[in-house]
């Protein structure tokens, strides 16, 4: 397996990767540290994590980045020339490049795991750049190229009951067929669903846009001030610091009462967010791939938890929100319908019935179909 971040957790990598080494395969994970601030060789569920300390990377960074990653992509490569797998695991498009230069030299199969549209990222920060917009479309095109070659690919998100799209629809329009295992956790058999919740807003993930915090802070300034909720904010991203200060800012002109944290790890999270009674998990739908389908972990993170959550309406997230009764979808940069959707939610009691082990049915069966071919 390769992925271009620390896998210090990725949830969704060591998922994969464990419910892979259930299924009697070996697994490693070729993992790109860009802090340098974890063990290079980690042992994790019989999963074998290897790190690589290549220079410190900044995320966000469009020519630090790509240096990095292409950097990264050589030593990985050369690595398994040495010792080529069975099979090589691609996890989202930045490592693509791996498994089709592996496949060209010794015909070695590869999976691709997409879990986001990762050519829309580089626009998120500057969505108006001319230079991102060109950059986006080059990764577009190679994403694309090298996905028509692989043996098996797995995304995120799907349509259902003829509703909604999700990235297997998209990624249908250039003929390619997927199976879709949306990324869901394990459901927390401590949560107490009868546990009081604080009246507070949450936000818990990477930020990498200012805009979904601009539409919050408009929202709680519809509530009179004495039913104000407070906001309960954790993560990182290159927006990170300008979102703090945005938060301070209004702390300090009384608007209302903001904890903000920084990076966490995934042993943190359930201590997170027994501070969060409500989940805001809305995105600017023309910066990112909202309307393609993406689902915020952090809905169903929260759901798991108990913990109703305030998506973007008009999408896969705002369907399952309302079908699964998650969460109150709003209408994006409309303040008055977030504070509404805030209002509805703060009451619901959540429960999220399909959980990481219906995913896990589905994986394995692909996986046991794929597998069985290469016997």
């Amino acid at each position: 397996m390769v992925v271009t971040n620390a896998c210090a957790p990725d949830p969704r990598v060591l998922r994969h990767a464990r419910w892979l080494h259930e299924l009697g395969c070996e697994v490693t994970v070729h993992a790109f540290d860009r802090s340098e601030s974890h063990n290079m060789s980690e042992l994790v569920d019989g999963v074998r994590i290897m790190r690589y300390h290549l220079g410190r990377i900044p995320y966000g960074g469009l020519w630090n980045s790509y240096q990095g990653i292409k950097r990264f992509q050589r030593v990985v490569i050369d690595t398994l020339r040495n010792q080529p797998p069975d099979v090589v695991y691609c996890h989202d498009a930045d490592t693509l490049q791996v498994g089709r230069a592996l496949h060209k030299q010794f015909h070695l199969p590869y999976v691709f795991d997409m879990h986001d549209l990762h050519h829309s990222w580089v626009r998120m920060s500057q969505p108006s750049s001319t230079l991102r917009k060109m950059v986006s479309i080059q990764l577009k095109r190679r994403m694309i190229q090298r996905c028509q070659h692989a043996s098996l690919v797995i995304t995120s998100s799907g349509q259902t009951n003829g509703g909604q799209v999700g990235f297997s629809e998209w990624l249908a329009q250039y003929g390619i067929s997927s199976h879709v295992v949306q990324n869901r956790p394990y459901v927390d058999l401590h949560a107490k669903e009868e546990e009081e919740r604080p009246w507070s807003i949450g936000y818990v993930g990477r930020i990498r846009d200012t805009s979904s915090f601009s539409l919050l802070l408009k929202a709680i300034e519809l509530f009179p001030s004495h039913e104000r909720p407070s906001l309960r904010i954790a993560g990182d991203g290159v927006a990170a610091s300008r979102v703090r200060a945005m938060m301070m800012d209004a702390v300090e002109s009384g608007l209302c009462e903001a904890t903000v944290t920084g990076p966490f790890v995934q042993e943190d999270l359930p201590s997170i967010l027994r501070e969060v009674g409500v989940m805001y998990a809305m995105y600017n739908p023309e910066r990112g791939n909202i309307t393609q389908g993406a689902l915020p972990v952090k809905m169903f993170d929260a759901s798991a938890h108990g913990i109703p959550s305030v998506v973007n309406s008009n999408c896969l997230m705002g369907e399952i929100a309302i079908r699964e009764e998650l969460g109150i979808p709003a209408t994006w940069n409309d303040a008055q319908s977030v504070y509404e959707a805030m209002c509805k939610a703060r009451t619901m009691k959540v429960t999220l019935s399909r959980t990481a082990e219906d995913e896990q049915r589905i994986f394995n069966d692909c996986m046991n179909e794929f597998l069985a071919q290469l016997k």
